[in-house]
């Protein structure tokens, strides 16, 4: 049997070959950060992006996760109207030097996204972008590492996503409109086939414009990406990212995010037991 320094030399081999692997197949991907939500849920007059978190704005710690990201290449944010200067701010005083763009979104997350793909196509920088990175601005305990992996399986696939798995029963409520709003419960969900989505979900940029631009014509709605593309009939690789990877939604994620970070410190400073 292996010892335990005998299979951490393993690992590292095979970390060191998947590395070489990434290079070799990598494609210019350049992140779109949709940060131009009205915070509805979280109250108050501030916006959840700019929000205090470990002594950062929320949105500053996803930006900087993808400025780190190996694979990513450029990011375009797209802001409220009034955050235009507010994000330029960010990107001097935390030296974001991967935001070549900031831009104004639209009135939903899915013309939001479509002002970031038109932004792409108009940046002469950007030419080169072969894949997207579409992500929520509100979601700061995504990694650099999460990033990479997502963006490996989709040079592999043209499209993946982050998922963590339910730790809970799913259930499903009655088909009806009344048995919905009542909240009735039809039936239990296998939980092995089930994944919860979180961002990054990385795309082919050809497949994910067709995808935006069937959507808006045909007039289908939807706040995840990823049904933007299942609907044209493409299967998207699931990359599981673990269950901290949370989106800020309500004032108590913010309390739980702040708790993930002081483990995520002890645990790399080895003084978690």
């Amino acid at each position: 049997m292996a010892s335990e320094k005998e299979r951490q030399t393993l690992r590292d081999i095979a970390e060191a070959l998947r590395a070489a692997v990434g290079r070799s197949g990598r494609r210019f991907t350049t992140a779109i950060i949709a940060a131009a939500g009205a915070s509805s849920r979280m109250g108050g007059a501030v916006s959840k992006q700019h929000m205090p978190l470990a002594g950062m704005p929320v949105v500053v710690h996803a930006l900087r996760a993808y400025d780190r990201a190996s694979y990513i290449d450029a990011i375009v944010a797209v802001v409220r109207e009034e955050d235009l200067a507010l994000f330029q701010e960010y990107r001097e005083c935390f030296e974001i030097g991967k935001l070549l763009s900031v831009i104004p979104g639209g009135a939903t997350r899915q013309e939001s996204v479509m002002c970031g793909l038109e932004a792409i196509a108009a940046d002469k920088r950007l030419k080169d972008t072969s894949y997207v990175a579409v992500a929520d601005g509100a979601r700061p305990l995504t990694t650099p590492g999460m990033i990479d992996r997502v963006c490996l399986e989709a040079y592999r696939h043209r499209a993946a996503t982050a998922v963590s798995l339910p730790c809970d029963t799913v259930k499903t409520l009655g088909d009806s409109p009344s048995d919905i709003q009542k909240e009735l419960i039809a039936s239990t969900v296998e939980r092995s086939g089930v994944r919860l989505a979180a961002t990054p979900q990385v795309f082919e940029i050809g497949l994910y414009r067709a995808a935006v631009y069937s959507a808006a014509e045909e007039g289908f709605e939807t706040t995840d990406d990823n049904a933007l593309v299942e609907r044209i009939g493409v299967k998207i690789k699931a990359v599981d990212c673990g269950r901290t990877n949370i989106k800020i939604t309500e004032p108590a994620d913010l309390a739980i995010a702040e708790a993930i970070l002081a483990f995520r410190e002890k645990e790399s400073a080895g003084t978690t037991s």
